[in-house]
């Protein structure tokens, strides 16, 4: 008996699916396990598996094609078997193609990596030729149209404005053409060009993705619905830098600065739980477990991979499963539930060369940590100007969740814990 496959709810935020790829068609013997599809999601793309077996007898939505959570995506069964009546009881399979059709009416086709050919508008070279005329007014009427400015310097410089192209709008003498002003050996007018404007326009039109789409639904509802404080802090990293270099001494070790920030934040989080919460509309949520997750770039935008019982583990296990995540991430191979249940965020734009910035926060978390580059830079210690390494960091803070007085206890237990990194370990 035919059964029908749907599009998959793969990730918790996730409405609609694009199918990147197919890796089946009509008529194919397919077993259980067999790879079917790929379908990209809000948050990554995604290899589906079948959980049938029989031949591919239809399918609901093409290649690069958009349908809904539910929809049918294909169907599986008996070779020759008749499916009209079963697509025709399934309701929703005219909706699905229907929506797959209109996206490749309406928008090019979005794979799963993109290659779109630039379209260019050819803009008509704009002449602009040298005027010989005694008049400037010729052209409005016998008036001269000049700004203040330029009336005062050709009075100071004894130029008849009679004898001067402008070059601004409606050939209105402006600053530049009595600077530039050159009178002929036979007195006649300037014969200054403004600069033309010669050459092609190009652009490249892009369909966004679905992370694409959902980062930015996201964030704007983040960024205009919680009011967002910020809170900065410098952290001395002497003491940092010289700890990272012992441990990275040991073999077989080798940890970040971002590792180290990681599990101090982690350690702070423990201390105040109150930053450890989430906007849940009617409630706080005050979480007991600690969970960070880890900006990451990637091709289509950004997600971030949640580092699960963050404060249990050590600095080298944090960089390790940091480093898997991340790479895993930028290769589409990561997991819905790895980016799910963080209870804070981490975004590290140091290793970019960026000094301070401010994050905005991923929902429905209460705060994220902005983190920059460490800089070598004169600072003073025991009243002397020495040499030194610092580190900014900018704590976003939706202020349903947390305080100003609570943050920055929070940002403060941080600073001690990066400058002195052994207290991480206590």
């Amino acid at each position: 008996m035919a059964e029908i496959v749907r599009m998959p709810k793969l990730s918790d935020t996730m409405t609609e699916g694009v199918v990147a790829e197919w890796h089946k068609k009509v008529g194919d013997k397919v077993s259980e396990g067999d790879l079917l599809a790929d379908i990209e999601t809000d948050k990554a793309t995604m290899e589906f598996e079948s959980f049938y077996e029989g031949v591919l007898l239809h399918i609901g939505v093409d290649k690069g094609g958009t349908a809904p959570v539910n929809a049918i995506l294909a169907v599986i069964g008996e070779k020759g078997e008749n499916i009209d009546a079963l697509l025709k009881d399934a309701g929703n399979a005219a909706p699905a193609q229907e929506k797959a059709e209109e996206v490749k009416e309406e928008a090019p086709v979005v794979e799963s990596k993109p290659d779109p050919t630039p379209v260019q508008t050819e803009v008509a070279p704009v002449q602009v030729a040298a005027v010989a005329t005694s008049t400037n007014g010729s052209a409005n009427g016998g008036r001269i149209f000049a700004s203040p400015l330029a009336k005062k310097m050709a009075e100071e410089k004894g130029i008849n404005l009679a004898n001067v192209v402008g070059s601004g709008e409606n050939q209105r003498i402006v600053k530049r053409d009595i600077e530039n002003y050159q009178p002929s050996a036979g007195g006649a007018a300037a014969t200054y060009i403004p600069a033309a404007a010669v050459g092609t326009e190009s652009y490249t039109d892009v369909p966004n993705s679905q992370m694409r789409k959902a980062i930015a639904k996201a964030l704007s509802a983040s960024k205009f619905s919680a009011p967002h404080f910020y809170l900065k802090m410098e952290v001395d990293m002497d003491n940092a830098i010289a700890a990272r270099k012992a441990i990275n001494e040991q073999e077989g070790v080798k940890i970040s600065f971002n590792d180290m920030v990681v599990k101090a934040v982690a350690a702070a989080l423990r201390r105040h739980p109150k930053v450890n919460a989430d906007w849940m509309g009617d409630y706080i949520r005050y979480n007991d477990h600690i969970h960070v997750g880890v900006a990451v770039a990637v091709e289509d935008g950004l997600v971030v991979p949640v580092v699960k019982f963050t404060d249990t583990k050590g600095i080298a296990q944090i960089g390790a499963e940091i480093k898997d995540l991340a790479g895993r991430a930028r290769e589409k191979k990561i997991q819905p539930e790895e980016m799910q249940g963080g209870t804070f965020a981490v975004s590290n734009l140091g290793m970019y060369g960026i000094e301070d910035f401010t994050s905005i926060i991923n929902p429905p978390n209460g705060c994220i940590l902005s983190v920059g580059q460490i800089k070598s830079t004169p600072v003073v210690k025991n009243g002397e100007i020495v040499p030194g390494n610092v580190m900014k960091l900018s704590l976003s803070c939706d202020h349903r969740v947390v305080d100003g007085a609570v943050g920055s206890e929070f940002l403060r237990t941080l600073k001690e814990l990066l400058e002195n990194p052994v207290r991480m370990l206590v």
